[in-house]
């Protein structure tokens, strides 16, 4: 058993070195220099895109992501509880309620 655990390791660390060795015998065998023709360019349905970014917010999507996440996990809670131990699906309950007014409050 001790044998078969030292494997996996060498067996990783042998594929690592076979992989990399294919990465670097690739690396000679694509073209150099070659003009691009706008590949490195957004597209954009054959319009001219400005150069400036766009920095999305995603202030609006982690409460809704913290949502479904606590409704998830409550889900999953209540579900697995056994039968003759319903009474402590109360509190968790409660605390899920809780937490879902915290997330949606108004400042």
């Amino acid at each position: 058993m001790n044998q078969f655990m030292l494997t996996l390791p060498l067996d990783f660390l042998l594929l690592l070195i076979v992989i990399s060795v294919l990465s670097v015998l690739a690396r000679g065998l694509s073209p150099r220099g070659a003009s691009s023709n706008g590949k490195g360019e957004p597209y954009a349905c054959g319009q001219n895109v400005s150069t400036g970014r766009i920095q999305p917010s995603y202030s609006d999507f982690f409460p809704f992501a913290f949502f479904f996440t606590i409704m998830h996990v409550a889900t999953l809670v209540l579900c697995t509880i056994p039968s003759g131990a319903l009474w402590m699906s109360v509190p968790f309950l409660a605390i899920a309620g809780l937490s879902i007014i915290i997330l949606f409050r108004k400042d």
